[in-house]
């Protein structure tokens, strides 16, 4: 379909996408209502409109170089401050209420497939699909369609379906710790330290008053974007080579492979052993975060946009259900379970966004609330999730076939 702006204009799009970005974060700065609703919503759904819209392709090499590099960056900039023995202490918690998440998960995608399986042909590997992608993230869904070989129309459509729910799912996510019935509900600690700093004056919203001006240096930029640049070098090298000396061919091995193998575990662990064993000089540099967040920022807007309404209405509007039993599912019971378990509201939320959306989309949301002190435990759940997920999907697919 023919769009306003080409997905060759790469200028273009790189100026709507920073320019979305830029709307958002001042808007959630200047008004209360936008800081309600908060930047990270509002760029996700201009983006999305001006998709629908046909202003913006849904599909773009400009897209792809925000998932390949920008969001890899991101992750070592927002992780200066993570000091790997106070994480630790949490990141324990955490992984239960992620496991107990992806329980969730499971129940919703069985829940799914028994609802449609008579409405949608050879649902078992889409089931399987979901399960993957649904407790990992974007490169299991990736890993589950070569594995069950689903046909392109039905990985495009599915693929549709997916980026409209989270995006829908992630604007609950962000609202549900302004909802009295949940605060009344659950234990809430993190949302009251950030709100017992917020200025009250007229005028100024949480998010301006976080964000305040701070003393930044060019050196401190100058490192910051450079660390980060070297992290995710490394990172990746190695991944590539551990993923090919690390022998495979059972469970054991597998899981060691694939967790060794994965770049995004290597840049998170590089960061923090750095800002736990040389935090004087890490901690010197002012601006990471800002950088990090920004760039965050472009990727959920990159995350609104291959969400066209018209795709899910005309080909599979059946898929867009089957996604939204899954997830609601696993909302039901990481909120059950959260508060069986006694977890804070927060980590139920970080965590059942960690297994939907995966590692940046919950880092995203705990930086765009303020909870910051759960970063480092968010993204370490994430990747996690990203090694269980293949497994998972492959147990799920197999299993729903045999019924």
């Amino acid at each position: 379909m023919t769009t306003l702006i080409s997905a060759e204009n790469t200028w273009a799009l790189w100026s709507v996408l920073v320019g979305i970005a830029a709307v958002s974060i001042y808007l959630e700065q200047t008004y209360k209502w936008a800081a309600k609703v908060t930047g990270a919503i509002i760029g996700l759904v201009i983006a999305m409109l001006l998709a629908n819209f046909n202003v913006i392709p849904t599909d773009a090499p400009a897209y792809d170089v925000v998932w390949s590099y920008v969001v890899p960056l991101a992750i070592p900039l927002l992780l200066f401050d993570a000091n790997i023995k106070k994480i630790w202490r949490e990141s324990g918690r955490f992984l239960i209420m992620f496991l107990l998440s992806a329980i969730g998960t499971i129940a919703g995608v069985f829940a799914a497939f028994f609802m449609l399986n008579n409405y949608i042909p050879d649902l078992y590997k889409m089931a399987g699909m979901m399960t993957g992608s649904y407790i990992g993230g974007g490169v299991n869904f990736a890993a589950m369609a070569g594995t069950f070989g689903t046909g392109e129309e039905w990985i495009s459509a599915l693929t549709v379906a997916d980026n409209l729910l989270m995006a829908l799912y992630f604007f609950v996510l962000l609202a549900i710790p302004s909802i009295n019935f949940f605060l009344n509900k659950f234990n809430h600690p993190h949302i009251d330290s950030v709100n017992e700093n917020v200025n009250k004056e007229e005028g100024e919203t949480l998010a301006a008053k976080y964000w305040g001006r701070k003393n930044i240096s060019l050196r401190d930029i100058a490192f910051a974007v450079a660390i980060s640049f070297i992290i995710v070098w490394i990172s990746t090298e190695l991944a590539v080579i551990l993923a090919g000396v690390i022998p495979t061919g059972n469970f054991f091995l597998d899981l060691i492979n694939g967790f060794l193998g994965n770049k995004y575990l290597l840049i998170t662990t590089f960061t923090m052993l750095l800002a736990t064993y040389a935090p004087k000089f890490i901690g010197s540099i002012n601006g990471a975060q800002e950088i990090g967040t920004f760039l965050i920022y472009i990727f959920l807007v990159v995350i609104g946009v291959p969400a066209s309404i018209p795709v899910i209405l005309s080909q599979a509007p059946l898929l867009l259900v089957f996604t939204l039993i899954i997830v609601a599912i696993n909302m039901a019971i990481s909120l059950i379970f959260g508060k069986i378990f006694k977890f804070n509201l927060e980590e139920i939320l970080l965590c059942s966004n960690a297994n939907i959306g995966g590692p940046t989309t919950a880092a995203a949301m705990a930086i765009a609330k303020g909870w910051n002190k759960l970063i480092g435990p968010t993204v370490l759940a994430g990747i996690f999730g990203y090694i269980i997920g293949n497994y998972l999907g492959i147990f799920m697919g197999n299993l729903l076939a045999l019924m």
